[in-house]
This record gives C-alpha cells, sequence and structure tokens, in this order.
C-alpha cells in the first residue's frame, strides 16, 4: 500500500479488513506542522498508525523514485502496488517492481481531473457530480485504463475536505472488488477517452485569492474548493488604512441583498450590524464566516462588531487597481 491522509486511509483499512496480504506501507515522511515542504493533505489516524497497529511494516522515504526508495519498496517484494493520494509520481522502476503492476485509487470520474488536486478542481468549475475511478498506473499522469468507476453528487454547499471525506470510503469499497476481481483471473479496463481529458494541477497559496469581478456563484464555488487548503482569501480594505488579509471560510451567493450603486467597483461591502454583502462580477453574495489575520474564525456580524460597515470598505487584492 502507497498512500497519504486521509484520502488513503479507508483503502489501507479495507485491505486490512478483507485480509489481504498488505507486506508493507509506503507513506510521506512525518512533517513538522509548518513546514513548507510538508504534504497538505488531510490527517485522520496517520496512515503509519494504522500499520503499526496491524503489524504492517512501514517506509518512509523522502522521495520513493530515489536508488533508496525504491530498495526499500523492492524489500517488501509486492505483487501489487495499491497507491492513494501517495503525493508523489512513480517512475518506470517503481511501477515495475511488483509483478502485477500498481493501480491507483483516484478522486475524479477520469479522464476528467487527471492530477494533484481533483476535487477542489471539480468545485472550482462548478461540477454537480463526480467520483472515483481505480486505474492501472502508467507513465503517463493518470492515463491508465479504468478497472471500475462510481460517482456521487457534490453537494451545494461540501467543500474539498468534506468531499474527500465521502469519496475516500468509496474508493475503498472499489478497490477491493478490483482486487477480488483480479483474484479471479485477468482483468481488463477501459480505455480513456484523450479528447475528454481536463487537468488538476497542485493548488498553491496563490490559488487561494478571490477574484471579485467573477459571478457570485463562482465565488461561492472557488471558497468551497480551497477549504481545507489553501483557503480563499482577500484584502479588506479602508479608507487611509492598511489593507488586512483576510480568509473566507463561508458564502451563500443565494442571499438575497439590497441592490448597491451599480458604478460601486465590485468588492464593496455593504449591509448592516448583522449581514454583510458584497458586490461581485454578475450580482453580490453574502459572506458568513471570515478570519482577519491574527484572529479566529468568525461570524461576520462578530466581524461587524469590529468593523462597522463604512463607505468606501471594499474586498479586493492586496493592491487595488
Amino acid at each position: 500500500m502507497m498512500g497519504t491522509g486521509t484520502f488513503a486511509e479507508p483503502t489501507f483499512e479495507a485491505l486490512l479488513a478483507a485480509r489481504e496480504n498488505v507486506v508493507g506501507l509506503v507513506t510521506q515522511p512525518d512533517r513538522d506542522a509548518g513546514n513548507r515542504r510538508g504534504s497538505t493533505r488531510q490527517t485522520g489516524k496517520g496512515m503509519a498508525t494504522i500499520a503499526q497497529s496491524a503489524g504492517v511494516p512501514v517506509a518512509q522515504p523522502e522521495s520513493i523514485n530515489t536508488p533508496e526508495g525504491l530498495a526499500q519498496l523492492k524489500a517488501f517484494a509486492p505483487d501489487l502496488l495499491v497507491v492513494a493520494a501517495y503525493g508523489q509520481i512513480l517512475s518506470k522502476d517503481v511501477i515495475a517492481t511488483p509483478p502485477m503492476g500498481a493501480i491507483n485509487v483516484h478522486a475524479s470520474l477520469l479522464p476528467k481531473y487527471r492530477g494533484a488536486s481533483p476535487i477542489a478542481h471539480a468545485i472550482l468549475n462548478g461540477e454537480t457530480r463526480t467520483g472515483v475511478t481505480i486505474i492501472r498506473i502508467t507513465l503517463g499522469l493518470d492515463a491508465g485504463d479504468m478497472l471500475a468507476q462510481g460517482a456521487v453528487d457534490i453537494l451545494p454547499t461540501e467543500t474539498t475536505g468534506e468531499l474527500e471525506t465521502r469519496l475516500a470510503p468509496l474508493g475503498a469499497g472499489l478497490c477491493v472488488d478490483v482486487l477480488n476481481r483480479m483474484k479471479a483471473g485477468p482483468v481488463s479496463g477501459e480505455k480513456q477517452d484523450p479528447a475528454q481529458v481536463t487537468k488538476a494541477p497542485k493548488l498553491k497559496k496563490e490559488h487561494g485569492l478571490i477574484d471579485w469581478t467573477k459571478p457570485a456563484a463562482a465565488i461561492s464555488d472557488h471558497v468551497r474548493a480551497m477549504q481545507p487548503w489553501p483557503t480563499a482569501y482577500t484584502f479588506f480594505h479602508r479608507p487611509g488604512k492598511e489593507p488586512i488579509r483576510v480568509i473566507i471560510n463561508r458564502v451563500d451567493p443565494s442571499a438575497s441583498r439590497p441592490t448597491l450603486d451599480s458604478g460601486a467597483p465590485v468588492g464593496s461591502i455593504f449591509g448592516d450590524a448583522k449581514s454583510m454583502g458584497v458586490k461581485c462580477g454578475d450580482a453580490s453574495l453574502e459572506v458568513l464566516e471570515l478570519q482577519p489575520a491574527g484572529k479566529k474564525r468568525m461570524t461576520a456580524e462578530e466581524f461587524l462588531r469590529g468593523y462597522p460597515i463604512q463607505a468606501g470598505y471594499r474586498f479586493g487584492p492586496e493592491v487595488l487597481a
């Protein structure tokens, strides 16, 4: 088993529960909080902790593709690699190590959203449905034959973290089903349609910056997609004062807001003592929860106690055009 974080944990536990002969676990090294090279994946029980409880040997190389990492993998003498959110692209030598090759539990309905952040990109692009695909691993990024697929609806307010929690057990079940088929004989897969391929590259901190010129629904999708990492953020501008960086945690694009002066710039803040509306590219949305730099997460009403709305208050990039 190769994997890291809460998306991988249910698959690992399902393999153990099914009494599969898991000869070893390869997972990312433990990281200190704040280590810039650490995994951004959600953590639950911890893959290494699950392995230790089950008596499964653990390897945590910095890179599985180095001679040292490959040697650790070969020492397990695996017949098959089961990979889920491991976080590294596997070299041809790694893929060739087990005689049965490798399969991957990928959190999208391939061929859409190949890459490191499929769940976030599905939400970011306004998809209403996604799922998990089990594929054979090849040298092409998430390009292997599809062995099984399951779909779920994306809930209207669901964040990336929440959706990942729902997709993980779906992937675990599909993976066990594929292994049972493999035991019965050769398993053929379905080729991916190259014309349908879309990419889901790894997110970076700067992807969290909100563009208030976009439609309210798109901004809402962005806020949901950026949680739990890198989070959606903006800067709070007040005339004559330094901008404050603010994380936007939760919004409602469907809330009925009073009409704002059509000449007001996007990002303009309006409302009353209890609610905060923001002008977007097509309409407005309501901010429900936010977190100013150095402060705790709070409701809009709590924020407005410290910053009552005044003329000229606005959200936007750090330097306004």
